[in-house]
């Protein structure tokens, strides 16, 4: 066997291992981060801000990228309405929560009782509330608080928890789902 062959056999069998490593590491993935990149379809959110009174349904993602007059148009629906501040809402939580209304074939739109939080409103918040934690992820564009109309909060709880995009908080109380892209984690 000339050095050349042990080269090729070598590099196949590291191609090989990469390859393996690379698949065992999609089943592991979330759900929604399954969307395939180079989708070429079309993806639509349909929100209703419960505090606004302002609606929303638009494709944030078309021929394989995201829309940015959609993606302006969300971060402003999605803003802190006691001050009226915006900050831009991460695609990963745009992505769950498409996967989110895929998964209940969701006809109504998301119900938004919380999505982007100003550090000042997040402190008033977390000084009337235990529920509320003082480095919440809603202040950087990564967490919604949802309910949808014509889902119940229970069926909507478990397909949250079932796409394993970040964390979910369950409040049947206040009649809202929360939903994060950051770290697992149930409350």
């Amino acid at each position: 066997m000339t050095m050349n062959d042990q080269f090729c056999k070598t590099r196949r069998r590291l191609l090989k291992t990469g390859m393996a490593l690379t698949l065992a590491g999609l089943g592991a993935r979330p759900a929604f981060a399954l969307v395939n990149p180079i989708d070429t379809g079309v993806r639509e959110l349909d929100f209703y801000n419960l505090h606004t009174g302002e609606s929303l349904k638009t494709a944030y993602w078309e021929k394989g990228e995201y829309v940015q007059e959609a993606l302006t148009d969300i971060n402003h629906i999605l803003r802190d309405y006691r001050n009226n501040e915006i900050l831009p809402i991460k695609s990963h939580l745009l992505d769950l929560l498409h996967q989110l209304r895929l998964k209940l074939d969701a006809t109504q739109p998301i119900q938004i009782i919380s999505g982007y939080r100003s550090p000042a409103s997040n402190a008033l918040l977390a000084a009337h509330s235990d529920g509320v934690a003082k480095s919440s992820l809603h202040m950087q564009g990564m967490a919604a608080d949802i309910h949808i109309e014509s889902v119940s909060l229970t069926h909507l709880h478990r397909a949250a928890l079932e796409l394993q995009g970040g964390g979910v908080g369950y409040y049947p109380s206040s009649n809202f789902v929360h939903v994060d892209v950051g770290r697992m984690r149930t409350w």
